[in-house]
């Protein structure tokens, strides 16, 4: 075990409603909050190549991580928390998805989780779930389907439990990051009226079976697999109503969103600075007539493009999360709107560029940048997959529809 992590090591376990964790640190500020990620990055950036070559699971890293208190940073203040601000998430997530990219989107689910609990939780919900997030619980996510006709689809079903207090869960879900590291999975379920919750479901429930099936090229070790659920009973008080975020003005679209936009940009800065060094390393094309690549002006020109992509991304990024912190204490159809543009730009300008970005690491670090020991493939791979996950070109859509005819997007955690 690692020095820093020593200096989170809890002294002791708690057991709330039957989840077992080690008591976490609780961070109070973004200063502690940011030094923090950036010790801990350090430590990850070690073994990033093998983890991602022989599809090693974190859960040494996710460990270090939740108990460092990075887990509950967005624990509103008046609930313990340091409730920081859009940016800062931002700029945690973007430096771990340098580093990893799995590591980078492993907690964006369990922030997901806790933005839907802060717009439609109870009081006595957020009281619940805010404590355990703080004492050093992590959720994960089951949300998405597989099988269904489209993504807007659900099949998995809550009913009430018979003699009771409670509920049933039934489904299947796949792409659940995180759930192999959680203590909870939050679940989207469907009732029979066709209304929308978030079930908090402990992962060691009775019928739940979560399977490692995860095998894409690319976020390998994000823990994405397949969730089961089999009669699952959940206690009513763990049930969140879900839809309501989306029909009200809320900001749980572009914050799930801003987060995504924040791991490609993660990628794309180290992508960046990782052909820096390789191209100071490379051979001279030899129509440059130069001595060395650093010196190659077609190299120099297409590092200057990356370069400005990459300042482009981080600037619409920070220009992103000022939006959402704006709306934040008033949310409004409009502001809630103009956030959801603004992270809409970078969630667009994000995906090119970290695409672009990892593709010219390898090509201009040459033949040598094909080589499986550096791993150089490893930020496209992530970039590639990770970026799939909503598609740009609606992005601009939405956008070029908002600034020409005043059309609002529409609400929804995809956008």
């Amino acid at each position: 075990m690692t020095t820093f992590q020593n200096i989170y090591k809890s002294e002791h376990t708690e057991t709330v409603a039957n989840l077992s964790f080690a008591k976490a640190h609780i961070i109070k500020t973004d200063a502690e909050a940011l030094d923090i990620a950036e010790a801990l990055s350090v430590q990850f950036k070690e073994r990033a190549i093998q983890r991602d070559a022989e599809r090693i699971l974190p859960f040494e890293e996710i460990e270090a991580f939740s108990q460092s208190g990075l887990w509950a940073i967005t624990v509103p203040k008046q609930y313990g928390g340091a409730e920081v601000s859009s940016l800062t998430v931002a700029k945690i997530i973007a430096l771990f998805s340098g580093v990893d990219g799995s590591i980078g989107q492993i907690p964006q689910n369990h922030f997901y989780a806790l933005e839907v609990l802060r717009n439609n939780g109870t009081e006595t919900q957020k009281q619940k779930f805010y404590a355990e997030v703080l004492a050093g619980v992590r959720y994960g996510n089951a949300l998405a389907e597989f099988k269904t006709k489209t993504a807007a689809q659900k099949h998995t079903q809550i009913a009430q439990a018979q003699n009771q207090h409670g509920f049933v869960v039934n489904g299947e879900k796949f792409y659940c990051t995180g759930s192999l590291f959680a203590h909870r999975i939050p679940t989207l379920v469907r009732d029979a009226e066709d209304r929308e919750y978030l079930a908090f479901i402990s992962a060691d429930a009775q019928g739940v079976q979560r399977i490692n099936d995860w095998t894409g090229f690319g976020q390998k070790t994000t823990g994405s697999g397949t969730v089961k659920f089999n009669q699952v009973f959940v206690e009513a008080e763990d049930v969140v109503r879900f839809d309501r975020a989306f029909s009200e003005p809320t900001l749980v679209g572009p914050f799930a969103q801003i987060m995504h936009a924040a791991i490609e940009t993660g990628i794309a800065r180290a992508a960046f600075e990782e052909t820096i060094q390789r191209v100071k390393k490379a051979r001279a094309w030899v129509d440059a007539k130069v001595e060395s690549a650093d010196q190659d002006p077609l190299t120099i020109y297409e590092l200057g493009r990356i370069a400005a992509d990459v300042r482009a991304s981080e600037v619409l990024l920070k220009q992103a999360a000022h939006s959402i912190d704006i709306a934040k204490p008033h949310p409004t159809a409009e502001n809630i709107a103009k956030a959801s543009i603004d992270v809409a730009k970078v969630r667009a300008h994000s995906t090119e560029t970290a695409l672009k970005a990892s593709s010219k690491l390898i090509e201009l670090a040459g033949s040598r940048g094909s080589q499986r020991a550096d791993g150089l493939d490893r930020h496209w791979r992530n970039a590639r997959v990770h970026t799939l996950h909503d598609a740009s070109r609606w992005k601009y859509y939405f956008i070029g529809n908002y600034v020409l005819n005043n059309i609002l997007p529409p609400r929804r955690g995809t956008l």
